[in-house]
């Protein structure tokens, strides 16, 4: 897998979600989003997001993004995430 390839489609699909808001994303809360898109290398790169609470129920949300190619890295992704407060700031940051 073409690492900076997989980052650049793992940071696109964050960027897009970080675009939601705070509501948006709590009613994908424990769903499995799983798509496919093109990477910059013409590649096909396999992506997996996931939204759980951060911590306690009805408060931060962490939103999780996984990427691979399909190979051997399906079995260690690469992975980025963010927090966003209910307030619609995000943590951390």
């Amino acid at each position: 897998m073409d690492r900076k390839a997989a980052i650049a489609v793992v940071e696109a699909e964050l960027t897009a979600l970080r675009r939601k808001r705070y509501s948006e994303l709590r009613e994908l809360l424990h769903k499995e989003l799983n798509k496919t898109v093109t990477g910059p290398d013409g590649k096909q790169y396999q992506l997996e997001t996931v939204i759980v609470w951060d911590g306690k129920p009805e408060g931060d949300l962490r939103v999780m993004c996984s990427v691979d190619d399909g190979g051997i890295r399906a079995f260690f992704p690469l992975t980025r995430d963010f927090i966003i407060a209910s307030n619609g700031t995000f943590v951390g940051e």
